[in-house]
């Protein structure tokens, strides 16, 4: 099977290990992993200011650059659930539209991808910590991705997984709502670090980094040492 990797702009400039967690993954899984040199960012920022003028630049770009795929997998939710906001994006413009209907349906979050399309369970890895699971907010609310992240990390061999408390509260980040919103976002990830400090779980793991660098961010000011990892760097461990 091809897959096209989706690297998404905080995974490429800030934490490339997990894109190369992502083609590990998949190439275990058995599948033959591209990439296409020339996506770029997906558009959602701007997409989410309001400027769609400039966000359908680079939805086309992205439509461009995944056009002869199979699959394309990204290691977000977000970023993935931007793909699938594209058709409303390019309604009454017929050629475009079509493309990206073509586009949204052969997306997939990474973990989603596993369990669903490749009917993959169990990674195999080994990890020995005890964890707990941020489900962020466009994962589950715009892709409707909840189990497979669950699945897959509670057949990690060590690994203890201890749910966090009321986890489907947003963390604050929304991408441009942290700007806009500062005081606002800051409580809410203040009460997120407090719900994870509860679990006194070792790892903080989610499938987003953006989300997850919101929330290290606090963390950390707050002078606390819990570790936080994308999932793919979980699900990708060999260790003992």
């Amino acid at each position: 099977m091809k897959v096209c990797l989706f690297i998404t702009c905080l995974s490429d400039l800030i934490t490339p290990k997990v894109g190369q967690h992502t083609v590990e993954l998949l190439e275990k899984a058995g599948c033959e992993v591209d990439f296409p040199e020339s996506q770029t960012c997906c558009g959602q920022p701007a997409f989410n200011s309001g400027y769609l003028r400039e966000a359908k630049q680079a939805m086309k770009q992205t439509i461009r650059a995944f056009q002869h795929a199979d699959y394309v997998v990204g290691p977000s939710g977000s970023c993935v659930g931007m793909l699938k906001e594209y058709p409303k994006a390019f309604e009454g413009e017929r050629a475009w539209y079509v493309e990206a209907e073509k586009l949204a349906a052969k997306s997939y979050e990474v973990t989603d991808f596993l369990v669903n399309v490749l009917n993959v369970t169990d990674t195999g890895s080994t990890f020995k910590g005890t964890v707990t699971y941020h489900p962020s907010c466009h994962m589950t609310r715009v892709l409707g991705v909840s189990e497979a992240p669950r699945k897959l990390l509670e057949n990690v061999k060590g690994a203890e997984v201890i749910d966090l408390p009321v986890a489907e509260d947003c963390c604050g980040f929304g991408g441009t709502f942290a700007v806009k919103n500062s005081v606002i976002s800051g409580e809410m990830v203040k009460e997120k670090s407090r719900h994870v400090s509860e679990t006194k779980a070792e790892y903080l793991v989610g499938g987003d980094m953006g989300c997850l660098l919101n929330i290290e961010g606090r963390m950390r000011r707050e002078g606390k040492n819990v570790k936080v990892v994308h999932i793919t760097e979980i699900l990708n461990a060999q260790e003992g």
